[in-house]
């Protein structure tokens, strides 16, 4: 039996090995990272400041937790620093330890691999296609009163690149205290939105308990290998709770000093921005115009579209693209994603052009 493959976003060694490729001629579509790289502030940092590894971080990271109190304009004793956000999605379910959880689908996998160690049910509220897969949130309080004490959702959301607004975020969450439903949301892509204070959740930690958002350098600052995340929460207890079960020192003096330096790097922000939300505009602009796709109202710094030609597939584009040395995203393997669709991160102006002419092509 002929088998297709199925990658995920950062399978390039799969990828190249699948498809006879070097990795150095792949432009990386499916990774979600930041096409500037690393700050070069943050690299020269970095460079000259290497015999930091000699030396234990601070364990309580203090310089670092009121760098990004500043950032975020949030108090730093709301801030837990740890090794990815991956570390505290861990951390956080272990010492919540959800009964019966609902997450906004479809969404990224570790959410689900995480809560199944947990001993927790899990289900999914299912995004509507239909609704550009934004959430009737109506519809999901009512979905909420059936037994849930753990809510996870994404803003913006991974595939869909579809946001909440902070306004419905609000009524979410005041309906969630009330049902004493915990909220978790992750916002690893906040800072391409084009209106950050428009949909994030951090300054509703100083009204809510309730709640924890979830931040890191792997996207926008181009840094997965870093392994730097933090949680913001107003619920200090819970908080504390989740620093004792904490690995010591989970977050090594490299990455403890370069994210002070990346989180400080105005240059480098407002570069990025500009490149994203002005790329990603004129890649939706041209893309519109091709009736073989849906394009759906983006937030984050992918796109996700839905193919309407009936003989066309996404693995079909994925293939497509991968032989032109560019790497998206087939969602096939997405969980609730029913139908074809494709997810591409933006690049540099020039591999967009290139990619959008593939996809023209098709």
């Amino acid at each position: 039996m002929d088998t297709k493959p199925v990658f995920h976003g950062s399978d390039i060694e799969k990828i190249c090995s699948y498809y006879n490729l070097k990795k150095e001629d792949i432009v990386k579509f499916g990774a979600n990272v930041n096409p500037l790289g690393l700050s070069p502030r943050a690299s020269q940092a970095i460079a000259s400041h290497i015999e930091l590894l000699s030396s234990y971080p601070d364990r309580d990271y203090t310089s670092l937790r009121n760098t990004i109190s500043r950032y975020c304009n949030i108090p730093a004793d709301f801030i837990l620093p740890g090794n990815g956000s991956s570390e505290l999605i861990s951390l956080l379910i272990q010492e919540r330890s959800p009964k019966h959880t609902l997450i906004l689908g479809p969404t990224y996998s570790e959410y689900s691999r995480e809560l199944s160690f947990s001993g927790s049910t899990q289900e999914y509220y299912h995004l509507q296609e239909s609704m550009d897969f934004e959430p009737d949130i109506p519809d999901l309080c009512r979905k909420l009163e059936q037994g849930y004490d753990f809510l996870i959702l994404c803003n913006p959301n991974n595939p869909t690149s579809s946001a909440i607004s902070k306004k419905d975020l609000r009524d979410l969450i005041h309906f969630c205290a009330e049902k004493d439903i915990f909220v978790m949301i992750d916002e690893t892509y906040v800072e391409f939105a084009p209106d950050i204070s428009a949909i994030t959740a951090v300054p509703l930690t100083q009204e809510f308990t309730n709640l924890m958002v979830l931040r890191g350098v792997s996207k926008f600052f181009a840094a997965p290998g870093m392994r730097l995340g933090y949680g913001i929460t107003g619920n200090k207890k819970f908080l504390e709770k989740m620093r004792e079960k904490q690995t010591p020192w989970s977050l090594n003096s490299i990455g403890a000093f370069a994210g002070e330096i990346m989180l400080q790097d105005e240059e480098y922000i407002q570069q990025t921005r500009q490149l994203i939300l002005s790329e990603r505009d004129r890649m939706i602009d041209e893309l519109k115009s091709i009736s073989t796709y849906k394009v759906y109202p983006a937030y984050a710094n992918f796109i996700l579209l839905k193919i309407l030609k009936d003989s066309l597939t996404s693995y079909d584009v994925f293939e497509a693209c991968i032989r032109q040395g560019m790497m998206i995203r087939d969602c096939s393997s997405f969980q609730c994603l029913e139908g074809e669709f494709i997810r591409f991160c933006i690049m540099m102006p020039e591999d967009n052009s290139r990619l959008v002419n593939v996809l023209k092509s098709l």
